[in-house]
């Protein structure tokens, strides 16, 4: 079975895609190929590193990647999923592709909390909870049949 490859895009490819990704692969990676890229990338956000460690997954050890990059490198995707906040919608990519479909999910950017630590880590899981509830429903609707092979 070939696996249908999703890539997650948003502005700095430093937290949301880079949860997005390790949720899909870990999850349903006999299913899935999940890569994630960003518009202008930055470095892996810290915060987003420790509340994934919570959930037993390590991206300690991932790079930010461009999107422009995989686009030049003739990357295709069955789904490209841009995970920016509604502000920064406008500043998402869409990547073209004869097969692709994009889809939109809106998630706070971890990268613009403020307050204390704790207070920016609790924002971050809310975040981070978020990403893997949609990230099971986008399981449930593509079934264990839907999807392959890149259509």
């Amino acid at each position: 079975m070939e696996k249908t490859r999703i890539l997650f895009v948003c502005v700095h490819n430093s937290a949301r895609s880079q949860m997005a990704e390790a949720f899909l692969n870990r999850l349903a990676g006999d299913r899935f190929h999940a890569e994630s890229a960003g518009m202008d990338p930055g470095v892996l956000n810290p915060i987003a590193v420790k509340v994934m460690k919570e959930e037993g997954i390590d991206i300690s050890g991932n790079k930010t990647k461009s999107v422009f990059e995989k686009y030049r490198g003739g990357e295709l995707y069955s789904y490209v999923v841009t995970v920016c906040d509604e502000a920064s919608a406008e500043a998402c990519p869409i990547f073209p592709g004869l097969r692709t479909h994009t889809l939109h999910w809106s998630f706070e950017d971890p990268g613009s909390f403020t307050g204390s630590a704790e207070e920016r880590l609790e924002k971050t899981r809310r975040v981070r909870d978020a990403i893997k509830r949609k990230v099971l429903q986008f399981m449930a609707e593509m079934g264990p049949d839907k999807g392959e092979g890149g259509s």
